[in-house]
């Protein structure tokens, strides 16, 4: 498993599948964004990741409370809120290209662009992923592909509509 800053895949499905909701919740607080400065607009989706991050991990800590009838133990209330953060760190680099090219001189909504196009592109690479080691044909990686960058492109779409 690869180990560096940002990462496609995880440890886990469950990392993964986090990381890509991640990257989807933060393209949508790009299209949705009016901030004047990329400051206030990291700030703004960083935290909107994190309440997003806290209420999965509450719902899953009471779903296991309903379905099982019990209080959950204490290793799964920690197990809970220590996973799952690949929703708030997969934003990591789409918001660094925003600030990039922001400090670059770019006007606000260039850089929102920019962000939005880092979003797909990191999508359209976890789609490719999904088919690796032969698991998928390569036309099922591409229709993969294809799949995972339609969430960005009808973000970049929505922006555009918007602004």
């Amino acid at each position: 498993m690869q180990r560096s800053f940002v990462r496609l895949t995880h440890d886990t499905a469950e990392g993964t599948a986090s990381g890509i909701y991640g990257l989807i919740v933060c393209a949508a607080m790009l299209v949705t964004a009016h901030a004047e400065r990329a400051w206030r607009e990291v700030l703004a989706v960083l935290v909107t990741l994190t309440i997003y991050w806290l209420a999965e991990r509450y719902a899953r800590i009471v779903a296991e409370r309903i379905h099982e009838g019990r209080r959950p133990a204490w290793h799964t209330v920690r197990h809970q809120l220590t996973h799952g953060w690949e929703l708030i760190t997969a934003s990591a680099l789409p918001l660094l290209v925003l600030v990039i090219v922001r400090l670059a001189g770019a006007r606000m909504v260039a850089a929102e662009f920019a962000a939005l196009a880092c979003c797909t592109l990191l999508l359209c690479v976890a789609g490719w992923r999904m088919g690796a080691g032969g698991r998928l044909t390569p036309a099922e990686r591409l229709v993969s592909t294809v799949t995972a960058g339609a969430f960005g492109a009808a973000m970049v779409v929505l922006k555009t509509l918007l602004h």
